[in-house]
């Protein structure tokens, strides 16, 4: 249950002062904005919009953000989910790939989470379907027919968790695929032929066959142990403790993996690894670790660009870093405007980053943008709190 009133601020921005009600908690007051800082705006190609969904999941909130020449602002938001005395936990958002509807997981559940199917026309729910524990990132194949879902699980005991697929059409659950612990990351290859993932917990990528639904290879991340093996982990816990023992210097070669992103081309696959702070290439051709690289303090999610950029968000860091794959060279390290850097989406023309920054406390969410010419934010978007799954919808 929430309640708000709004204060008028400077200019025409409207300052909005929300109260929701958390069991066990309280009632927690948030601050959030009517309408966007814009900063030292860039401006954008004339008579082009450019517009980004994300998801607040500690407001129960799905939000349009708009960018062009003028800057950026919030379009529209929504309330998500169905638990009235909880907060139900929207973590990830895909769009389809014909721009009609939008995905987002809805990770707290009974205990199973769920996924509603969205309208883009006018923001209605038009399908929804139960997954697992916990889930998390997700993408659709590029024909749009199928959507793969991690389950993360936070609940209870860290046990192998699974990749749920959803056909879009019914909404319904076709496959739950085991993998490993707390997978996270969920990215198709540009053939849509191969999904990846990785697993916090067991330092692993897994590669599953998008026509047979079955894992075909994993790859063990730990430093001074990284090795390919085909077909599913013997078990999901074979290879996990060499990075999360007690001692010092098994903590020390952990990667503790989060995100799982193809390359532009599909050669290869670049991994975070956000307890070590570096980034891990591997080779789809060979399954074999070609590169690994240092990277921005505890980098989380990634992006690539069509003519050879990466863009590696840094939870710890307050930063968004831009790399060069061809050599790995960091071209830049850009400071965000708030703390928790979370998501991050390229637009099809290369152009911009939009990144989600969760914020702290009563802080709002951001959707930051970054030109990817100047490599600067341009522009800043207050959103509802814990700002995190981002997709692009539309150029406009």
């Amino acid at each position: 249950m929430s309640h708000g009133h709004s204060i008028a601020a400077s200019g025409s921005t409207i300052l909005q002062v929300v109260k929701i009600w958390i069991p066990a908690a309280g009632w927690l007051v948030a601050l959030t904005l009517g309408a966007a800082a814009t900063g030292d705006v860039a401006p954008a190609p004339t008579g082009t919009d450019y517009l980004v969904y994300v998801a607040s999941e500690a407001a129960d909130k799905i939000s349009l953000v708009r960018f062009n020449r003028d800057g950026g602002r919030l379009d529209r938001d929504l309330t998500t989910g169905i638990m009235p005395t909880d907060i139900d936990g929207p973590h990830g958002l895909a769009v389809s790939p014909d721009r009609q509807f939008y995905y987002v997981s809805l990770a707290h559940g009974q205990p199973n989470g769920s996924i509603w199917k969205y309208s883009t026309k006018d923001d209605t729910v038009v399908g929804r379907t139960t997954v697992g524990m916990f889930p998390a990132t997700m993408q659709t194949s590029p024909d749009g027919e199928l959507l793969f879902v991690v389950n993360f699980n936070l609940h209870g005991d860290p046990v192998p968790s699974s990749v749920s697929v959803v056909a879009t059409g019914p909404m319904l659950e076709i496959a739950r695929i085991q993998t490993c612990t707390m997978p996270h990351g969920s990215r198709i290859n540009p053939q849509g032929t191969k999904h990846y993932s990785a697993c916090m917990m067991d330092d692993m990528l897994v590669e599953i066959d998008t026509a047979t639904l079955k894992v075909s290879r994993h790859f063990v991340l730990t430093k001074g142990a990284e090795a390919g093996h085909t077909g599913p982990p013997a078990s999901a816990r074979d290879h996990s403790m060499a990075g999360h023992g007690a001692d010092a210097p098994a903590a020390a070669a952990s990667c503790s993996p989060t995100w799982a992103q193809p390359s532009a081309d599909g050669a290869a696959v670049y991994v975070a690894c956000n307890a070590s702070n570096e980034i891990v290439e591997i080779a789809t051709g060979t399954w074999t670790m070609t590169r690994r690289t240092s990277a921005g303090p505890g980098v989380y999610n990634m992006a690539v660009t069509k003519d050879g950029r990466l863009v590696a968000t840094n939870k710890r860091g307050q930063s968004v870093s831009v790399f060069d794959v061809r050599d790995f060279r960091e071209v830049a390290r850009i400071p965000t405007r708030r703390r928790i850097v979370s998501g991050v989406v390229v637009s099809p023309d290369d152009r911009y980053a939009f990144v989600s920054v969760e914020g702290v406390g009563t802080e709002p969410g951001t959707v930051e943008m970054i030109d990817l010419q100047t490599l600067k934010v341009v522009a800043t978007v207050d959103v509802a709190p814990q700002a995190g799954g981002i997709d692009f919808f539309k150029l406009q």
